[in-house]
């Protein structure tokens, strides 16, 4: 999603940890050469809000006279933006956190911050045990980071990790670090209400709330006119977003929401993330029907495909539920694809209960999954509840099975797109040849194609897809 550019850089590296999933790493700024002005460099792990989140903080330091730089050796504040989801995740951090205290001790009077989800948890450990830090910042509390770096500088520890009820950011611009001018995130809500008993996001990003519907609408629109062609809605539950207009007391829905963007201009695309799928509506699918710019994918995450694991793990459905949905999502939208999040190895799962997630990703023939075995997360309910008591061999085991399970089921999917044809969004140059273009067509699929003359990222073209391996679709652009 992030490609190289000239001046505004970003570098996205996927770390694949014994197969336990994706850790996203994103350095963000300008390639800029040391100067009287400061200058700021960012790290971001996890999830997309995450990425997102830093957009915001790297717009609240321009402001007070910061400027990025991707090169960490002439950075006066060394930044991280962290992800609580997963133990690995963690202990990335931490790591990195080693290689910034000894950049500190080359550079007196550098300053080093963690960001985001492991802020509030791990405050403590990181000011006074072990001392790696100067800043503590929570995802509520990025407004405050120019008073807590003048606090810093003066000898003092900077931390704020108060979750608000009302932060939403919505008054922001974003500053589009590592942007492909393509391609953009918004974040229309911050928090989440669904107490998943694995989940530590209720305790780290706080309560749900929505922001200012009008905010979004000109967020979006304001990037169309920049030249971007694309735009994905953040949210932990992008279908609960619900806003109510103080004037008119008119109250905008999740669908409303995305038809008003959809309604910005015929060539922005539109997508969203994530779906919680006790709340997504006939009335979102329906929607995502009649307008040809919101994309035919859902990212639908159903963690586990046997009824009594769910329950375990507080989801509010069961199994013939999420099939229902399914099936009703494929029912509105014949050509949607569906990808999933999943999860190997959960409290007291039999090999049984595995196996009913197996058959869930061949039934739903998921385009992709995130595919983990559980990490127990202090503080959350099943930590408290429940015994984390599958062996980790058994664990890794299972995740294998679901990963060659869902790379199975992705190269039939893929299979079936030979001969079609696609309308592309280019992103850029393909990674592995400068000959070639890449893109996505409306099913999120990357498609690789030859480049031809005339034609640039930011451009729709049509592609008829020749070969297709299980992550990648081949083909050639076709003449309008």
């Amino acid at each position: 999603m992030y490609n190289d550019n000239p001046t505004l850089s970003g570098i996205k590296k996927e770390i694949d940890e014994s197969k336990q999933g994706e850790v996203f790493f994103q350095e963000a700024g300008l390639q800029g050469t040391v100067s009287d002005q400061k200058h700021f460099y960012i790290e971001s792990y996890g999830c997309q809000m995450n990425f997102s989140d830093s957009e915001i903080v790297a717009s609240i330091l321009s402001e007070v006279g910061f400027q990025p730089t991707r090169n960490m050796e002439v950075a006066d504040l060394i930044m991280i933006n962290t992800c609580s989801i997963r133990e690995k995740a963690e202990d990335t951090v931490r790591k990195r956190l080693r290689v910034f205290d000894k950049m500190k001790q080359q550079r007196p009077g550098t300053l080093v911050g963690v960001l985001g989800c492991m802020a509030e948890r791990l405050k403590s450990k990181f000011l006074e045990q072990e001392k790696l830090v100067d800043l503590v910042v929570g995802p509520d509390a990025y407004r405050d980071l120019p008073n807590l770096v003048s606090n810093a500088e003066d000898g003092d520890k900077g931390v704020n990790v108060f979750l608000s009820r009302e932060e939403t950011y919505a008054d922001i611009s974003p500053l589009r670090l590592g942007s492909n001018g393509v391609s953009a995130f918004i974040s229309i809500m911050r928090g989440c209400d669904n107490m998943c008993s694995f989940c530590v996001v209720p305790y780290t990003r706080g309560r749900e709330r929505s922001r200012n519907a009008f905010s979004i609408v000109a967020e979006a629109t304001d990037l169309y006119q920049k030249g971007y062609r694309e735009v994905t809605l953040l949210g932990q539950n992008v279908d609960s977003f619900k806003w109510e207009n103080p004037e008119t007391q008119e109250v905008v829905s999740f669908a409303d929401l995305l038809a008003q963007v959809a309604d910005v201009h015929p060539n922005l695309r539109v997508r969203f993330s994530t779906s919680h799928p006790k709340d997504i509506t006939d009335e979102v699918l329906y929607t995502m029907a009649r307008y040809e710019n919101i994309c035919n994918y859902i990212h639908l995450p159903v963690q586990s495909g046997n009824s009594r694991i769910l329950d375990l793990m507080n989801r509010t459905y069961d199994r013939e539920w999420y099939i229902n949905k399914i099936n009703r999502i494929y029912e509105i939208i014949p050509d949607c694809a569906i990808s999933s999040d999943i999860i190997a190895g959960f409290c007291t799962e039999t090999e049984e209960e595995h196996k009913d997630t197996l058959s869930m990703i061949e039934f739903a023939g998921y385009s992709m999954s995130y595919m983990f075995f559980y990490s127990e997360r202090p503080g959350t309910l099943a930590a408290r509840k429940y015994e984390d008591d599958i062996p980790l061999e058994i664990k890794k085991k299972r995740l294998q099975e679901i990963i060659q399970t869902q790379t199975k089921v992705s190269q039939a999917h893929n299979q079936r797109d030979i001969g079609k044809t696609f309308k592309v969004l280019i992103e850029g140059t393909s990674k592995k040849s400068d000959q070639d273009f890449k893109g996505r067509n409306s099913q999120n699929k990357m498609v690789v194609f030859p480049k031809a003359a005339d034609y640039r990222a930011g451009d729709y073209v049509n592609v008829t897809i020749h070969k297709a391996t299980s992550a990648t679709l081949i083909g050639e652009m076709i003449a309008e």
